[in-house]
């Protein structure tokens, strides 16, 4: 009798696991967006999207579909990430960026990055040439000469839009306006392969007038980034000194598997419960270990887009948002709401 119950219960897994569609889930950041900037972000956000599914359903490989996805939206000056990175306090670009495996556990992470364009590729490296989880500037930067990235001219990431911002900042500080960090926001990306591995990634230029040296919640593990296999992955976005208290990720998985509510609904729960503590916003994207995802944000507006059929993306920026994308009818025209 205990031998046929061990076989069921390995068959009723089998096929569980078997059940379990690709997906592929980004989002561009949470904050205030004009309106203007809607359709950049939802272009940005299911292009990312798109390239990483085609990785995923190509490869299997969950790794190389966040990368890819996120490398997409590092070099797009819609997103707070990379090329678009806001600007410190004195002017600079500073970068963080975090990758994990939920099959293994590794993890990388890097603070404080300058003059290169894949903060995400760079994170990945120190999971995969260290064993080390997380590094600073110096010995991330050095690893990067050593792997033989690109150092691009300094003040290259720097785009006009950011300038712009760092300005308003400047102006709003010296009328004693308070803080203005104007729109933040991260970009991030998590993947579940057919086999149920799971893979997060997240990457930032963190506040705009930022004091330099600041880290927010993206590098740090179970806060701004998290996958693991028998829970599943997420990537937040949003303030991240809030995020760092909340332990924003860890608190949503454990809810999920401690409980019988949905991903949805811990991601949406913990974010509001932040909100009402901290006085402060953010958000979230992610999948359980079954697949299921997750979209939640208490900011105003947080762009999203995922993927898990051939030929549909979906996507959206505000509350109760869920738009279509379908990719053969939108090919040689402009879709987008």
């Amino acid at each position: 009798m205990k031998q046929l119950i061990f076989i069921q219960s390995c068959f009723i897994l089998f096929i569980a696991c078997q059940a379990i569609d690709p997906t592929v889930i980004c989002h561009g950041g949470a904050g205030s967006v004009d309106p203007s900037r809607y359709v950049g972000k939802f272009k940005g956000t299911v292009l990312a999207v798109q390239l990483g599914y085609q990785k995923l359903k190509e490869s299997g490989n969950a790794l190389d579909a966040v990368e890819i996805a996120i490398k997409s939206m590092e070099v797009d000056e819609n997103f707070n990430a990379g090329y678009g990175a806001v600007l410190t306090s004195d002017g600079e670009v500073e970068m963080d960026a975090c990758i994990m495996d939920g099959s293994n556990m590794k993890v990388g992470a890097i603070t404080g990055m300058q003059d290169i364009f894949h903060p995400i590729t760079l994170a990945r490296r120190v999971m995969e040439k260290t064993k080390y989880n997380f590094l600073g500037p110096k010995g991330a930067m050095d690893l990067a000469k050593k792997e033989g990235f690109e150092f691009l001219p300094k003040g290259t990431l720097a785009t006009q839009r950011a300038k712009d911002s760092l300005e308003r900042w400047r102006q709003a500080q010296n009328v004693s306006l308070g803080e203005m960090v104007g729109e933040g926001g991260t970009v991030g990306c998590v993947a579940i392969d057919a086999n149920g591995n799971v893979v997060a990634g997240t990457s930032t230029g963190g506040l705009t007038g930022k004091m330099p040296g600041r880290i927010g919640d993206t590098p740090i593990v179970g806060a701004g980034t998290y996958a693991d296999n028998y829970m599943g992955g997420l990537s937040a976005t949003g303030t991240g000194e809030v995020i760092m208290k909340s332990v924003l990720i860890y608190d949503i998985l454990k809810r999920v598997n401690l409980t019988e509510i949905t991903i949805q609904k811990a991601a949406q729960d913990a974010c509001d419960e932040m909100l009402e503590r901290y006085e402060d916003d953010g958000g979230v994207i992610g999948v359980d270990r079954y697949g299921n995802t997750a979209i939640a944000f208490s900011s105003e507006q947080m762009s999203w887009a995922y993927q898990n059929k051939d030929n549909e993306i979906h996507y959206g920026i505000n509350k109760g948002d869920d738009f279509l994308y379908n990719i053969a009818e939108c090919k040689n025209k402009n879709c987008f709401v």
